[in-house]
């Protein structure tokens, strides 16, 4: 038996593999020639081969299930994700004026407020943002960067266009994931390898650590950078790890670190108190300081923005990034980036409606069962409302909730996401993927050679994040042939 490869069949999906039934893409031809000639036995020896592996080097995450917290191993599909370099330059070049826009944005909101003041972006939607932090105004952290670490999702509609579907510049994860994927398909396929060339991933570290130790207040070769985590019952903790040990830092805590009446930060060892240079932190803003922010917080550092903002200790990402991580301000990317680089954005945003303008809300109310309803400040898929997929009472309860708030609310119309062939059940599938890549910003910017592929593993389903059920699969960027 074989896959049926001539029967596969993405309907009206733009697959990313294959071009219409038998036909493989310019970029994948090698990948399904390949792929054609394993038999399904030996493809699904192939997967079993990659969950034991995943099993054995402990690639988990975690999902948060009633009141349980349940490690589980990642799922991912053998199958990769293919794109052709020439399109993948054009992508990056894309993402590099994104992300360099959204710290201009960041920087001008916490200082001369310009944007605001020429009218280009609304006082109100400032006002209304929770992730805009007042204590924060004024600050300046290196290059004017604020963001340095960024990872924007991206999908395909139906007609192979490339849209920007969010941007996550609080505390985005996934790389490690980015990065273990490549190391499981290499054990996978060890042939394609050898046959193909395919950028790299496995620099990333690296790559974090040279941006990181570029925002060092001391001009050391070898800063000391740390990795600040929640801790072990952190859904991201496997990332947080799996990075620190990479980069070859300290995984600390909280109440491993205490600010000094220097105001420097110092890190607990066995020798004593070491100077910390910078702090990669893994915690969300409430959580940073009890002297600004959540009194309460036992996972943050007393007196931390002190010493950030007299510059002796680097923050990534800064505190106060949220600003730009909401799916409303989302919507003004393309006026910020004509704004401060005059340039046409190169990558647009799936069209989206603003409930908070009464016009574009009405539109919405009236169209909930074909649009997607996101809050602003969300993230993981929760909180949202997929329209054609909602019951008659979940659309009542969110036209509620719109008229309640609708600064929280925007929508946009359910696109048709791209497909690409998925191992399922011994069978070849379509199923719908997006991507995250991301983006590391300090002196110098850095993007990953494609990103993390998230994929619905249901049939027909949207929804790729894996704790609700989605997986993942190697992203690969090869040559033109």
């Amino acid at each position: 038996m074989r896959a049926d490869w001539n029967g596969y069949d993405p309907e009206d999906n733009f697959d990313e593999l294959i071009s219409s039934p038998g036909n493989a893409r310019v970029a994948s031809r090698g990948l399904v020639k390949y792929l054609r000639s394993l038999s399904d036995e030996q493809l699904s020896r192939r997967q079993r081969a990659a969950e034991m592996a995943i099993a054995e080097m402990g690639v988990t995450f975690t999902v948060y299930s009633e009141g349980e917290n349940i490690d589980r191993s990642w799922p991912l599909d053998i199958i990769p994700r293919v794109f052709a370099a020439s399109e993948w330059q054009r992508i990056a070049a894309g993402l590099d004026q994104r992300v360099t826009a959204l710290n201009h944005f960041i920087d001008d909101i916490y200082n001369d407020q310009r944007i605001v003041k020429d009218k280009v972006f609304p006082r109100g939607v400032l006002k209304g943002s929770k992730n805009h932090l007042d204590v924060l105004t004024g600050a300046k952290p290196r290059y004017g960067v604020w963001a340095h670490i960024c990872g924007s999702d991206l999908v395909r509609d139906k007609d192979g266009t490339v849209y920007v579907l969010e941007d996550n510049l609080r505390v985005p994860s996934g790389v490690s994931y980015m990065v273990e994927n490549r190391s499981v398909t290499k054990r996978v396929f060890p042939e394609l390898f050898r046959r193909h060339q395919i950028s790299p991933v496995d620099d990333y570290p690296a790559q974090l650590f040279d941006m990181l130790a570029s925002l060092s207040p001391r001009p050391l070769d070898y800063p000391e950078i740390v990795v600040l985590t929640p801790g072990i019952y952190n859904s991201a903790y496997f990332e947080h790890a799996f990075l620190a040990q990479r980069m070859g830092t300290e995984l600390v805590e909280g109440s491993d670190l205490t600010v000094g009446k220097d105001d420097c930060v110092y890190m607990r060892t066995i020798h004593g108190l070491q100077r910390v240079d910078v702090i990669y932190r893994r915690i969300n803003d409430d959580f940073l300081d009890p002297d600004v922010f959540r009194e309460d917080s036992t996972l943050g550092v007393r007196g931390l923005i002190r010493a950030w903002r007299k510059g002796n200790v680097a923050l990534a990402n800064a505190p106060g990034a949220g600003v730009a991580d909401d799916k409303v301000v989302y919507t003004y990317v393309p006026e910020m980036i004509k704004y401060y680089l005059d340039q046409d954005p190169i990558i647009p945003n799936v069209p989206s409606y603003l409930c908070m303008d009464k016009v574009q809300r009405e539109h919405v109310l009236e169209n909930l069962d074909k649009l997607v309803v996101k809050p602003a400040n969300e993230s993981g898929g929760y909180g949202m409302l997929v329209g054609p997929h909602a019951s008659a009472a979940e659309r009542k309860k969110f036209a509620t909730l719109i008229r309640k708030s609708p600064r929280n609310y925007m929508a946009q119309p359910t696109l048709a996401l791209s497909t690409t062939p998925t191992l399922c059940h011994g069978m070849i599938e379509p199923r719908h993927v997006d991507l995250r890549p991301f983006i590391l910003q300090g002196e110098r910017t850095y993007i990953t050679a494609g990103g993390l592929t998230r994929v619905a593993l249901r049939k027909g389903s949207l929804v790729v994040n894996s704790s609700q059920g989605g997986g993942s699969k190697d992203t690969w960027i090869v040559e033109d042939q």
